[in-house]
């Protein structure tokens, strides 16, 4: 079973063989190059993805700075959920930090997934809250955690990210500036 699977199988809880086929057939390859963009902010967000393979960065810029949501691995579907689902424009823009491979899915396929798997609202319901949990651990960890332990914490989960993606977006994933992360960084 290939990564792709076994995370449509886990992000959506799909059991059957027959639905997970289907579900695969909808979704589409793409090779992005480094520093190309899958989606702009502020353009409407009509694909959700899946990284098999390179990192994609999501980020928004403000007056002064760029602030990175979130640095997307092998194994991971990205989107912006609330313009895919509710076809808003989109808050962040997602680039490739490397070159990176897709699988995406547009929302018109998406969303006819329920005319050909009648569990289909259960499945995408099983997504949206695996969705959330992830963004209510990432919400406690920065209220509850120093940046020393969020450090700690994201090193230890997230190592190969230290070594292939600029730090400064991490540091700014993290809630850090540069030089909090570089401090933090040389005590270890």
């Amino acid at each position: 079973m290939t990564a792709f699977e076994n995370s449509l199988r886990h992000s959506f809880g799909i059991e059957g063989t027959d639905e997970l086929k289907y579900i695969i057939s909808q979704f589409e390859p793409v090779l992005l190059k480094k520093g190309e963009v899958f989606l702009e902010e502020g353009r409407s967000c009509d694909k959700l993805c899946f990284v098999q393979s390179g990192f994609l960065r999501i980020f928004t810029e403000t007056e002064n700075k760029q602030i990175t949501q979130w640095i997307a691995p092998h194994g991971y579907f990205v989107t912006d959920l609330s313009g895919f689902i509710f076809e808003k424009m989109s808050r962040w823009t997602i680039e490739a930090l490397t070159d990176t491979r897709l699988f995406y899915i547009d929302r018109n396929k998406y969303k006819k997934l329920n005319t050909f798997i009648p569990q289909w609202p259960e499945l995408e319901r099983q997504f949206i809250v695996h969705c959330f949990t992830t963004l209510e651990d990432r919400i406690f960890s920065h209220l509850s955690m120093t940046a020393e332990q969020r450090y700690h914490f994201f090193f230890q989960h997230n190592k190969e990210l230290f070594h292939q993606v600029p730090l400064q977006y991490i540091a700014s994933m993290l809630g850090m500036t540069p030089e909090t992360f570089s401090r933090i960084r040389k005590k270890q």
